[in-house]
């Protein structure tokens, strides 16, 4: 099977969990369940859950740890879809398209756009607690993934970046200051994405550091791929325009080193990331390996 009809497969899952991931016997405002909806199936690559359903193959050897790891693959899309939501408002980015339609604040007010990701952002954690008490994830398993998201998601992690990267705007002038905001504002979640995966398939510790880092370096890689395609891409295929960067005045790694730098810097960290891999004794590390390789040549 090639990768992409693996991605393809994988992904093709995620879309139909997640169509029952908010339950209908809630009793959820009409709206604000429209809005919730709106953006989390507003289509994208479902990388990260795609991660986490790849992990815990490539632990296990076979696809019976999607069903242990689906609940942590539709939490971290969740979590995904909130920080775009909020990074969407105009106190943010104020963009009006993602994924080629309106953000969810033009289509649904800013307070509204603002309470859905904040929904998104709460019921994650519910999904992975319900896994656990459903059974279908063991308790300790379930416990460190939710200490996991807790702490890569939050402060010290995602929101973390972004907050660096709200106050660093027009001011960061070294490789660090860059790297520090590309490593938690993106790199985090899809490190989770690998280490949750990792979890549900029964990974032990020593696996788990080894998915951590190669976690750690293709999303940073995946984030210098964005910032390579927001200067050289087609709008057509990414689903929204070019240069926003540029136009914001943002400093982004081709901004600090030039194209083909940070072209050579993605090749040298998706290496970095295989090698690392290679090395954790994994049953079947072959489609993570393939997935890695997608990512850092995708052209959207």
């Amino acid at each position: 099977m090639s990768v992409e009809a693996y991605i393809a497969r994988l992904a093709a899952a995620v879309e139909q969990a997640l169509d029952s991931a908010i339950p209908v016997e809630w009793d959820v405002p009409g709206k604000l369940r429209e809005a919730m909806m709106y953006s989390l199936k507003a289509g994208g690559k479902r990388i990260r859950p795609v991660l986490v359903l790849a992990a815990a193959e490539a632990v296990r050897g076979d696809e019976s740890a999607a069903e242990a790891a689906m609940p942590a693959a539709c939490a971290v899309e969740l979590v995904h879809t909130y920080s775009l939501i909020h990074d969407d408002l105009p106190a943010m980015d104020d963009d009006d398209f993602r994924r080629g339609k309106l953000t969810n604040h033009k289509v649904f007010g800013e307070a509204m756009a603002i309470l859905a990701g904040d929904a998104l952002l709460t019921h994650a954690f519910h999904l992975i607690a319900e896994a656990a008490l459903s059974g279908r994830l063991p308790a300790d398993a379930a416990l460190a993934i939710t200490a996991d998201l807790a702490r890569l998601a939050g402060a010290s992690g995602m929101v973390g970046g972004q907050a660096a990267d709200m106050l660093g705007e027009q001011g960061v002038t070294s490789l660090d200051e860059m790297r520090y905001i590309h490593l938690h504002k993106t790199s985090d979640l899809i490190t989770f994405s690998l280490t949750a995966g990792g979890r549900a398939g029964g990974a032990d510790a020593a696996q788990i550091d080894a998915l951590a880092a190669f976690g750690m370096r293709i999303g940073l890689a995946f984030q210098i791929r964005d910032d390579i395609l927001d200067v050289v891409g087609d709008e057509r295929v990414l689903g929204k325009k070019t240069n926003s960067d540029a136009r914001r005045l943002k400093v982004t790694y081709p901004y600090l080193i030039g194209l083909d730098a940070s072209r050579a810097e993605v090749e040298r960290l998706t290496r970095e990331a295989k090698e690392v891999l290679l090395d954790a004794s994994l049953r079947k590390p072959d489609l993570l390996l393939g997935i890695a390789e997608y990512l850092v040549s995708r052209d959207r």
